[in-house]
């Protein structure tokens, strides 16, 4: 079943939405502003976003350009009221895929969406099939998962591990340096990138969920271990 965030601060629309695209065959989870909009979408996996502008805590913009500094790229669809053309466009601008104007019907949202995934879902497959005509695998294996950053997949007992694009983004800056000391600040550089240096509790965040995803106990690691007061260390040997 796919998964759909519905964000807006109107309850008449968040209700009209949320009835509309689950008797649609979608699961739907709500957020009512934007800071709660942003955690659910880096910390959970969805298919499509429904993101209203005018939002409190974050904005719909705000939001928008924060996922996609994140590399989540989840189809985003922008709603709108008539006035807020400008604003309609700086979104798109960001990296949101459409937009729709209030007032609409649920019959037009369902259609939209339809089209941007199968629009989407064309890209993706072509951009997967370039890269694996360009570029060798590369593989690596260790005892509890292996994580192929060609495909971009982590396998674990035998399962595909559902990580956000940014924890698969840390996790293979982990890789690629073992036994090495690794400071907040030098993960933030190197992953995130020069806008986001001091802010190291992203960093113990994405932490804290990867350990949850390939640790058999996060809360005593076997591969990303703490060094206190200087920062991370992948332990991890490659077979």
């Amino acid at each position: 079943m796919k998964k759909i965030l519905v964000v807006d601060d109107e309850m008449a629309i968040v209700t009209l939405l949320k009835y509309n695209l689950e008797t649609a065959g979608y699961q739907v989870t709500v957020a009512m502003d934007g800071q709660k909009a942003f955690d659910e979408a880096i910390t959970d996996q969805y298919d499509f976003i429904l993101l209203d502008l005018m939002l409190p805590k974050l904005d719909g913009l705000e939001v928008t350009k924060r996922l996609r500094q994140e590399k989540i790229k989840t189809p985003i669809m922008i709603l709108t009221a008539k006035g807020e053309e400008y604003d309609k466009v700086i979104g798109l601008e960001l990296g949101a895929d459409d937009y729709l104007t209030k007032p609409f019907s649920p019959r037009e949202v369902l259609a939209r969406i339809k089209a941007i995934a199968r629009r989407t879902t064309d890209t993706v497959d072509e951009e997967l099939a370039i890269n694996s005509a360009k570029e060798p695998q590369e593989i690596y294996h260790f005892p509890d998962f292996t994580i192929d950053l060609t495909n971009y997949s982590v396998i674990r007992a035998g399962k595909k591990v559902k990580l956000t694009p940014k924890e698969f983004e840390l996790l293979a800056y982990f890789v690629k340096r073992p036994q090495r000391v690794l400071s907040r600040d030098k993960l933030l550089n190197g992953v995130w990138g020069f806008d986001y240096v001091g802010q190291t509790r992203m960093v113990d965040m994405h932490v804290s969920h990867l350990r949850e995803k390939i640790e058999n106990d996060p809360h005593q690691p076997q591969y990303i271990e703490t060094v206190r007061g200087f920062g991370y260390r992948f332990e991890g040997k490659a077979e």
